[in-house]
């Protein structure tokens, strides 16, 4: 399956699910990927939460119900998963501007809110300097944190907090003080977490390479990280805001013209030694990847 139709049946099976319960890891199952990565990818892509499309999806097929039947509206809110008429007034008011109610008597008023489709379109002006490259396995010694996405499907938001905690509290330079390069620090995002967590959370950690025998202090852990084929994508600016605009540029230009699919399994920020708020910092994002 490659990136686009992963994509495409993700929301296919939204809209044919549209008036039951739909669950974030069966969402992204169908473009076979975790939670986490499919929300990151659809927001960066859509410029908008999966949360916020499945609401507007719903809204739009309400008001259009609505106006062409005589369904009640405490039903209405049942089939479109409200829990009280109360919620989907509120909600479809908030949506549309009228009131259900006002909406049946005037049904010009209605907003509507069209399907999403993938569609690959050439554009220009923009470049992205990246390596494929192949890693043998290697191993690190980090400090890791669970992370839940907040209530409007961000996923990075609590990320920069991490790294000022970490300079902070001197998490960093134990970890440097423990690797076996000391020249870079990496920042590595695991999917759904290394672990088993639930459908809204992720697991960031700061990490140093290390050797295999390293024995990681209380609060740290040692991982290994396998041998993959990686995606090392060079970047420069600001962080986090570069990391964003770099994520946004593999998914809408990358992955969908270059016959590479991301594993999903994590990626990782490299950084080396220098200012990460100056304006000509240099650093990668590493993302392990397959051939389609």
């Amino acid at each position: 399956m490659n990136w686009a139709e992963g994509i495409q049946n993700a929301i296919n099976y939204i809209e044919n699910n549209i008036t039951g319960e739909l669950n974030n890891n069966a969402i992204a199952a169908q473009a076979c990927c975790s939670s986490y990565y499919f929300q990151k990818i659809f927001s960066l892509l859509c410029d908008m939460t999966l949360g916020e499309y499945i609401r507007n999806r719903r809204l739009a097929l309400a008001g259009s119900e609505l106006i062409s039947t005589d369904i009640k509206v405490i039903d209405l809110a049942m089939k479109y998963g409200y829990s009280t008429p109360e919620s989907f007034t509120r909600a479809f008011t908030l949506f549309h501007g009228v009131s259900p109610s006002e909406a049946r008597k005037n049904a010009s008023s209605l907003r509507s809110f069209s399907r999403l489709t993938v569609e690959l379109s050439l554009k220009g002006g923009k470049t992205m300097n990246y390596r494929i490259i192949e890693k043998p396995a290697f191993t690190v010694i980090e400090k890791a944190e669970v992370h839940r996405l907040d209530e409007n499907d961000v996923v990075s938001s609590t990320v920069p907090d991490v790294w000022a905690k970490a300079g902070a509290d001197g998490t960093i330079a134990q970890l440097v003080g423990m690797a076996s390069d000391r020249e870079f620090i990496y920042g590595i995002c695991y999917g759904n977490g290394k672990e088993t967590y639930d459908e809204d959370t992720f697991e960031y950690s700061i990490a140093a390479i290390c050797a295999e025998d390293t024995v990681a202090p209380e609060g740290f852990r040692i991982s290994h990280i396998p041998a993959r084929t990686w995606l090392a994508v060079e970047c420069q600016g600001t962080c986090p805001e570069t990391v964003q605009q770099q994520w946004r540029e593999m998914c809408a230009s990358f992955f969908p013209s270059s016959g590479y699919t991301p594993t999903y399994e994590m990626d990782i920020e490299v950084y080396p030694s220098g200012d990460p708020s100056a304006p000509d910092y240099k650093f990668e994002i590493w993302v392990p990847v397959v051939k389609n």
